[in-house]
Parts: C-alpha cells; sequence; structure tokens
C-alpha cells in the first residue's frame, strides 16, 4: 500500500504499453522521477535481475553479484547527489511495489555496462594471472546523423540502431520521457527500467540537441580514476544547451568508460558533430552540409591505432569495415532526399558488401549474426564471430525536424528491419545454445512506433 505522498508521486507519472514498449513518463524533482520509475517498471526490473544475474556467471565466471561490489567499491562516491537521490527514488519506488532493492542495486546496475565492458577487460588478466583474453567490449551499433544539402529541407535527421547480445538486448525496450524540475526535458530509449541515462543512447532534448553514438570497436583504455560515463552522459544531456558544452560537460571526469563516437544534431543552428571520445584523445568535427555516420570504425587515427586493437577500419570482412563501406554507398545514393523515413530504411538495409548482394549477416547496417556461419569472419578477438551468435540488430531510432521541434521520436523494437526472432526455433535449430532456455525471449515482428 502507497502512502498518500508516495500515491500522489506515481499519479504524476505514465505508463503506455504498446508494440514491444514500455512507453513511461516521470516528472518532478530526481527522488520523485526515480521513484515514479520504480514504481511502475517494477515486474521488468526483477525479470532483468533474474536474467542478468545467470547470464553474468555463464559469461564471465564471476557473480553478478561481485561485479555490483567493484561497481559500489570505484564509483558510488562520485556520483553527484542529484542523481544520487534518483537512483534512492528508483530503488524506493521497486521497493514500493514489493520488489526489495536498494541504492547500491540500482548504481549497480546502471554501471554494469562499463563495469563488464571497460573495467573488466582491463582487470581480467590480473584477477585471471594470465594473458588478456576475448573480454573487451561487444555491444556495436549503426547510426547516421545528416544535414543541410544531404537532407531535403536542410534540417537535421537522426537514427540510430543498437546491436548487443539478445538476452540483454530483449530489455532494450523502455521509451522514457523525462520531465526534470532543472535542466532539460528530454525523451531517450532506455536499456532496461531504471536506468538513469539511456546506454543505448538516442535522446531528443527540448534544448535543440538530438543525440546519438555508436561504440569505438576494440577500445581497451579504461582508467579507475574519473566518473562513469552513465553519469557524465546523463549531465550533458540535461544541461547542456549546445554541441561544445555538450562535449565539454561529457568529458569532464573522463575515465574511459563506454568509449563512443557521439552523433549530435543541434536544430537550433542546423549544425551536426561527430565526437569521438577516447581516454587520452578526443576528436570533434563539426558541419552544416553533409552527414555523419557510426559502423564502430574509429576515423581518428590517434584513437584507432592507439587506443583500440583490430578495429577493422579497412578491412570489408569485419562488422566495422563492412558496414562503413556500405554506409558510403548509401550516403551517396540517397545525399539530398536523407529524411526520417529514408533514415528508417537505411537502418533496415542488409547488403553484404564483401560478397556482393543482399545478405542477412554480421556485416550488415542491420546485423543478423544469429544466422552468420562466420564464413569469412577475420577478427580473433572479437567474442561475437562464432558461428549463429544470437546477437545483432535489437532495435531501430530515428528522429526527423518536426519530432526535434515537438520532443518526440520514432521507435521499432525488435530488428530494425522487422525480421522476428523465435527462440525456441533458434534453439532447435542450434542446440549448442539451449543453455540460454528461460532467460533468451522471442522478439516478434513490430510496427515504428511515434512516441509524442
Amino acid at each position: 500500500m502507497l502512502t498518500e505522498t508516495q500515491q500522489k508521486m506515481v499519479d504524476h507519472a505514465q505508463l503506455q504499453k504498446i508494440n514491444g514498449w514500455n512507453h513511461i513518463k516521470v516528472k518532478g524533482s530526481p527522488y520523485e522521477c526515480g521513484f515514479q520509475e520504480g514504481y511502475l517498471l517494477a515486474d521488468q526490473w526483477a525479470d532483468a535481475q533474474r536474467v542478468f544475474a545467470y547470464m553474468t556467471y555463464e559469461t564471465y565466471g564471476k557473480e553478478y553479484s561481485w561485479f555490483a561490489e567493484q561497481s559500489i567499491r570505484l564509483h558510488k562516491d562520485v556520483i553527484p547527489e542529484r542523481y544520487l537521490q534518483e537512483l534512492q527514488g528508483m530503488a524506493d519506488g521497486l521497493t514500493a511495489a514489493g520488489v526489495e532493492a536498494s541504492v547500491d542495486d540500482v548504481i549497480a546496475w546502471n554501471d554494469y555496462m562499463e563495469m563488464t565492458g571497460y573495467w573488466w577487460p582491463v582487470n581480467a588478466p590480473k584477477i585471471m594471472n594470465r594473458p588478456q583474453m576475448k573480454t573487451h567490449r561487444k555491444e556495436h551499433c549503426s547510426a547516421i546523423c545528416a544535414t543541410g544539402d544531404a537532407t531535403p529541407d536542410g534540417k537535421p535527421v537522426i537514427a540510430h540502431q543498437s546491436f548487443d547480445e539478445f538476452w540483454s538486448g530483449q530489455y532494450f525496450n523502455v521509451c522514457k520521457h523525462v520531465k526534470p524540475d532543472e535542466g532539460y526535458d528530454f525523451v531517450m530509449q532506455a536499456s532496461g527500467p531504471c536506468m538513469l541515462a539511456s546506454m543505448t543512447d538516442f535522446y531528443v532534448i527540448s534544448s535543440g540537441l538530438s543525440v546519438t553514438e555508436t561504440t569505438l570497436a576494440g577500445f581497451d583504455k579504461y582508467s579507475e580514476e574519473g566518473v562513469p560515463e552513465w553519469v557524465r552522459i546523463r549531465d550533458a544531456v540535461q544541461f547542456a544547451s549546445t554541441i561544445d558544452e555538450f562535449v565539454e560537460r561529457l568529458n569532464k571526469g573522463n575515465n574511459g568508460g563506454y568509449a563512443n563516437a557521439w552523433l549530435i544534431a543541434d536544430k537550433n543552428t542546423g549544425e551536426i558533430a561527430r565526437y569521438e571520445q577516447g581516454l587520452e584523445y578526443q576528436a570533434l568535427e563539426k558541419k552544416t552540409n553533409g552527414a555523419f555516420f557510426g559502423c564502430n570504425a574509429v576515423f581518428d587515427p590517434r584513437i584507432r591505432n592507439l587506443e583500440c586493437k583490430d578495429n577493422g577500419f579497412n578491412d570489408p570482412r569485419q562488422q566495422t569495415g563492412a558496414r562503413r563501406q556500405r554506409w558510403m554507398e548509401l550516403i551517396d545514393k540517397y545525399y539530398g532526399s536523407i529524411d526520417v523515413e529514408r533514415a528508417k530504411l537505411m537502418l533496415a538495409d542488409t547488403f553484404d558488401v564483401y560478397l556482393g548482394y543482399n545478405n542477412p549477416s554480421s556485416r550488415c547496417i542491420c546485423a543478423h549474426y544469429d544466422v552468420d556461419p562466420q564464413y569469412y569472419a577475420d577478427d580473433p578477438d572479437a567474442v561475437w564471430n562464432i558461428p549463429f551468435y544470437p546477437a545483432g540488430s535489437c532495435d531501430a531510432k530515428a528522429a526527423g525536424p518536426d519530432d526535434m521541434e515537438h520532443m518526440r521520436m520514432w521507435g521499432r523494437y525488435g530488428r530494425a528491419d522487422g525480421v522476428e526472432f523465435n527462440a525456441k526455433e533458434f534453439m532447435e535449430q542450434h542446440p549448442l545454445w539451449k543453455w540460454m532456455d528461460g532467460y533468451l525471449y522471442d522478439r516478434p515482428t513490430q510496427p515504428w512506433t511515434l512516441f509524442d
């Protein structure tokens, strides 16, 4: 039973389930926004915790709770008070809904991608007392941002899809509208319930900025000093009003966590940017005509050569090089007509440049690792480059100038090209993966949905 105060908080929030998504709207103080989300998404949180606990142990040989302990030890003390209040609100909302949680639990959940994807690869060799293994970050993405003479009306367009292992990507179905008591409102996709920041990184912000990213493949630097990325990006989204201020806030306290190539559009100026953020090196490019794309290839030679390994920049057999070529081809083909509908089609593209024909595989802008026998892979450190890995495109998001103006976004849950994933059929065809039974879910075909 909620108290009167708690009920009033929840009454100011909304939750709509539509086309595979949980569309949630929260507003108020940090604590109020957190409580509303925790209370309304408690069931999703509980299931995600069950799945992540099992999959973490199977994937890393370490308990989820062990990573949580490291997270609290390293990062709890550097989280600003306003965000600690929001995280505490999430924990209290979960508990009020019957799913007991502490603020430490929610911090560890938000820190999971950084701890397993960036801290662990650097520290695993010390713990295992042997050379570093295939432990660097696995997630990849495809994205585009266009403006000026690349678009029909000269105004910015931005679009993105997440790649991930399907067991974790199945939770990328939260679209959240946050109306905080300070700073800018924003709409974002989240990688699960009770996330302070998106972590799949697609934002439309009332400041006029829209933001997305793709990870820097092969990045292997990390510092235990500094502030985790999920805290820095939330600050930049909520309080930055220009591209330069966004970059400055995002880089303050940079620890190398979740190293990305950020694509940023400013509807107020028509300018777009690509900001590649390594640990020691950063590169910012801006333009008012043209397009930037993201495919996990690293364009800055310093970051690519000094902070990454086997990035695949020029290798069409690898997912980075293949998609880099395909993005160039598509942008040339559609230059001048890249609107939000064209961007959606680009995200769904399954042309394989290495083979020279349409072939859903790991090398496509819309990745299908689960059907790829990996005959041609030449990426020895990539965890995903084994045959029929249940991973790839998990969603698609897009926003055009009208969407940016009215604080809305398009989203498609499931693969960007709409092809369904049936977990039972997959495991019957590939019984090596039956150990995921009960933890790997179907993702049926879903339509594009406008979140207004």
